[in-house]
C-alpha cells in the first residue's frame, strides 16, 4: 500500500503531524512520502514528490484544513482521501490531530483486508464548445470580470431544458452540497446535508433574481451569457478562465466523485463553527 501525505503550506503543526503520520503508517507496514512543499519544510527536499502522484496511490492524507483537503483532492482523481483538522470549521477534515495515527492506521489495516469504508462526494465540471474546466467539489461560479455597479452578466438559466430564470446579474453559481457552505452560503443559498443527492442553483446579486433553487444531481444546468464582451467561469475559485460571449456554458455532474476515508465528520458540529 502507498500513501501520499500533504501538510497545510505554511504550518509548522501541519508539517509536525505530517511527519509524525509518515513514521506511525511506516511502523505499520505501508509505503509513505510527502509533497515536495511538506518535505521541504522538513528539511528533505529531495525526499518530496510532486502533488499529482497521489492519483497513483492508495491513499492520500490532507493535513490542515478544508482548503487543504480540496487541494488534495484537485490532484488525487480518485485516490480515496483522510481529512486531519486542525481546528479550523472542518466539513471535509473529520480526523483530529489527536485521532490521525490511530485513524490512519485503521485505514492501512482495513485496505490490506479489502474492507476500506469510502464515501463519494460529487463533483462538478463546466463546458464550451472545445473548453472544459477544471472539476469542482465545491462549485462552477460563471460571473462577469468585475462585480457590482455598472458590471455583471445578462444571462437566461436552464435546467434540463427548461427556463429557470434569467435577466442580469453579477454571475450565477451552481453548487454541490460539499460547496453548499462555502460560497454558495456568503450568496445567501441554502445548506445542503451532504447526504442530499442535489445541486444549488444560485443568482448572484441579481436584479430581479428567482430564489436559489436545489434540483436532481444528475441535472444539467446550462447558462446563456450575453450582454458583455467577455465573462468568466471559476472553478472552486482557484480555477478561473476568461470566456467570450455570448456563449453557452452548461454545467453538470462529472467524474470521478471526490472520494472520502475514514470517520466522517458531523455535519452538524461543523455548522456550529460557522456561527
Amino acid at each position: 500500500m502507498e500513501v501520499g501525505i500533504v501538510a497545510r503550506k505554511g504550518s509548522e503543526r501541519a508539517v509536525a503531524v505530517a511527519d509524525e503520520l509518515r513514521d506511525a503508517v511506516v511502523g505499520g507496514g505501508a509505503s509513505v512520502w510527502l509533497d515536495a512543499e511538506t518535505a521541504g519544510a522538513l528539511g528533505e527536499p529531495a525526499a518530496g514528490r510532486a502533488v499529482d502522484a497521489l492519483a497513483d496511490c492508495d491513499l492520500a492524507v490532507a493535513v490542515g484544513g478544508d482548503g487543504t483537503f480540496l487541494f488534495v483532492a484537485r490532484n488525487a482523481e480518485d485516490t480515496p482521501i483522510v481529512g486531519v483538522n486542525l481546528g479550523e470549521v472542518g466539513f471535509l477534515n473529520a480526523v483530529p490531530p489527536e485521532a490521525a495515527e490511530e485513524a490512519l492506521l485503521s485505514e492501512v489495516e482495513a485496505f490490506d483486508h479489502g474492507e476500506m469504508d469510502v464515501r463519494e462526494a460529487p463533483r462538478l465540471a463546466a463546458r464550451t464548445g472545445d473548453w472544459a474546466s477544471v472539476p469542482a467539489a465545491n462549485e462552477i461560479v460563471i460571473q462577469s470580470g468585475r462585480r457590482g455597479p455598472g458590471a455583471g452578466i445578462d444571462y437566461e438559466v436552464r435546467v434540463d431544458g427548461s427556463r429557470y430564470a434569467g435577466g442580469h446579474a453579477d454571475g450565477v453559481l451552481v453548487a454541490t452540497p460539499t460547496g453548499s457552505t462555502a460560497y454558495n452560503l456568503s450568496e445567501d443559498g441554502p445548506l445542503v446535508h451532504p447526504d442530499v443527492s442535489g445541486l444549488v442553483i444560485n443568482e448572484m446579486a441579481a436584479d430581479e433574481g428567482m430564489p436559489p433553487l436545489v434540483v436532481d444531481a444528475d441535472a444539467t444546468v446550462t447558462v446563456s451569457v450575453e450582454g458583455v464582451d467577455g465573462f468568466v467561469v471559476a472553478s472552486d475559485g482557484r480555477n478561473t478562465t476568461t470566456l467570450s460571449a455570448p456563449a453557452e456554458v452548461t454545467v453538470e455532474r462529472t467524474t470521478p466523485p471526490m472520494r472520502i476515508a475514514g470517520p466522517p465528520s458531523d455535519f452538524f458540529e461543523a455548522l456550529g463553527k460557522l456561527s
